[in-house]
């Protein structure tokens, strides 16, 4: 996919070496307000082993693509 990304988030995503980021902005454009917003997000981003964790699954049950999509399309 590559980086999705206007303006200052995408120079974050390319500094922190993210290859695959869809991002949209909505509200302020100032760059400060952009940057910041996005490191916030960044630090909330939670592992699959975190997310597994939490709901009390394997993180490959987490990993695994979705069975039930790829039966219904074939």
């Amino acid at each position: 996919t590559g980086i999705i990304a206007g303006g200052p988030m995408r120079a974050v995503f390319e500094m922190l070496g993210l290859q695959d980021v869809v991002a949209k902005s909505l509200g302020s454009q100032n760059p400060y307000n952009m940057i910041r917003a996005t490191v916030d997000g960044l630090k909330k981003q939670a592992s699959p082993r975190q997310i597994a964790q939490r709901r009390g699954k394997k993180v490959a049950d987490i990993l695994r693509k979705d069975d039930a999509a790829a039966t219904a399309e074939a």
